[in-house]
């Protein structure tokens, strides 16, 4: 068997383009993927174009092996960023294929399932209303009412950019800033109750002091995590934040570290309690399956990032559901309506009292719906960004 094509779609996401691709090969099998990144979705788009090239005439069997060829030969233009992102969609299409030939569903692939109903934490829920704290507690309520027992939201991002200012060029919070971010989880934590997760983001945009400072401020709500106080440059820093803060706040971080190379020195300095890479970042569902058996060895835990389109969220599924140390996945709460229309089996169907609910389907379990990708084009033109 051999690789005949490869296709590439940008098509338009809630907040961001999703990059989406399909395999095809002489004896009609196929398989999909994803190669999501924000921001530099087009270049995403043209490095997925570029590799898609190099695996033509290549078996699509020898997942691995090519796998290991794209990271040795993109090597020279950087291992990481958007030929990373190209290698992760075409190792979650590879896997997809294979899986489809097999008859078997991706988690078998990965080593089979410790489980198949998959939890789910909430993202991208806060996005109606007056952007009060009266209205975040509204809002987190109606996530509970829908079965879903955790949370996520930057209450710093918030406070600036809902209440029309922007981020200090110091990275710090004013005195009343940081009031409205502990207000904001305030409420959201009583809303939801002592017994569901409540996951702080800060998307490394606070400095060491201002984020040291709130750690310690919300460590009172009894937060499940505090994401990304640092960004991922140093694991030196991360190890100082790990120091100073109170030592029942857990650190999540990964959704900036691609492969397992990424993590290794944070995994060995002790400085996070939970990874969560992204699946169409770090090197596709191959690589994070093996950078959660590393993390593994080390008793940290796996949440996969995943603000993407829908098979990214499937792929990381099937990844949390082969793995023993799965904590919790993200999922965009609120989306696009074509989100489920791209794919031939709704992901809404698969979704009972917040878990997503992994079927024996073959490969992913679903396949790209072509003309539907088509009448949603991804947007060409730059945008400025909200960080989820």
């Amino acid at each position: 068997m051999k690789i005949t094509d490869v296709k590439v779609w940008l098509v338009e996401g809630v907040k961001y383009n999703w990059t989406m691709l399909k395999i095809y090969t002489d004896e009609g099998h196929t398989g999909v993927g994803e190669a999501t990144n924000w921001p530099g979705s087009q270049i995403v788009e043209a490095a997925a174009k570029e590799l898609g090239q190099r695996i033509i005439g290549m078996n699509p069997m020898r997942i691995d092996f090519i796998w290991t060829k794209l990271y040795r030969d993109l090597n020279w233009v950087g291992p990481y960023g958007a030929s990373m992102c190209a290698i992760s969609g075409i190792d979650m299409a590879l896997l997809d294929l294979k899986a489809k030939v097999l008859g078997v569903p991706v988690y078998d692939l990965l080593g089979g399932a410790f489980r198949t109903d998959i939890r789910l934490y909430a993202n991208y829920w806060f996005t109606g209303g007056g952007h009060k704290a009266e209205d975040y507690a509204q809002q987190a309520r109606d996530v509970m009412s829908q079965g879903f027992k955790g949370v996520k939201f930057d209450p710093f991002a918030h406070v600036n950019y809902l209440y029309g200012e922007d981020l200090n060029t110091d990275l710090g919070l004013s005195k009343e800033q940081q009031d409205r971010a502990y207000e904001v989880s305030e409420a959201v934590r009583r809303a939801i109750g002592p017994e569901a997760d409540m996951m702080i983001e800060t998307h490394a945009m606070l400095n060491y002091k201002t984020a040291v400072a709130m750690a310690e401020r919300l460590s009172k709500l009894d937060i499940t995590w505090y994401e990304e106080p640092a960004g991922p440059e140093s694991a030196s820093t991360l190890r100082a934040f790990r120091e100073r803060i109170d030592p029942k706040v857990s650190i999540c971080v990964g959704e900036r570290h691609y492969t397992r190379h990424g993590i290794r020195d944070l995994l060995e300095k002790h400085v996070v309690d939970v990874i969560m890479p992204d699946i169409t970042r770090c090197g596709g569902p191959s690589e994070m399956k093996r950078m959660a058996t590393m993390a593994e060895a080390y008793n940290v835990q796996l949440a996969p990032h995943n603000p993407n389109g829908p098979l990214s969220t499937l792929a990381s599924a099937h990844v949390c559901a082969a793995v023993p140390n799965f904590f919790r996945q993200e999922f965009m709460f609120n989306d696009v309506p074509w989100r489920d229309q791209v794919i031939d089996h709704p992901i809404a169907d698969m979704i009972v009292s917040g878990h997503l609910h992994l079927s024996e389907r073959p490969g992913l379990g679903v396949d790209l719906i072509e003309e539907e990708m088509e009448k949603h084009p991804g947007i060409r033109e730059a945008r400025p960004g909200f960080y989820i």
